[in-house]
């Protein structure tokens, strides 16, 4: 299982955090990865200058925004995260 976190704290909501999480979701969805990728939230990944903090299973991604959220899925999920 693959466990993507997305902070929906104060700054990384203002930075597109809703936006974010709900192109992960939608790319989950459009992949057929529901059983196998968890999209959860949380409120702070100590990162806050850096964006929108987003982890896959721990590690963190730098720098997500709605506009590079798709690129990031494909990188470090479909890639990397070895679910194809």
């Amino acid at each position: 299982m693959v466990v993507i976190t997305v902070c929906v704290g104060s700054s990384c909501y203002i930075k597109g955090a809703h936006a974010v999480a709900e192109c992960f979701q939608a790319l989950i969805s459009l992949h057929k990865l529901d059983a196998r990728v968890e999209l959860k939230g949380t409120f702070c990944l100590d990162r806050c200058k850096d964006g929108v903090a987003v982890t896959v299973n721990g590690q963190s991604l730098a720098r997500v925004t709605p506009e590079t959220a798709k690129e990031a899925f494909e990188k470090h999920i479909l890639t990397e995260g070895g679910v194809k």
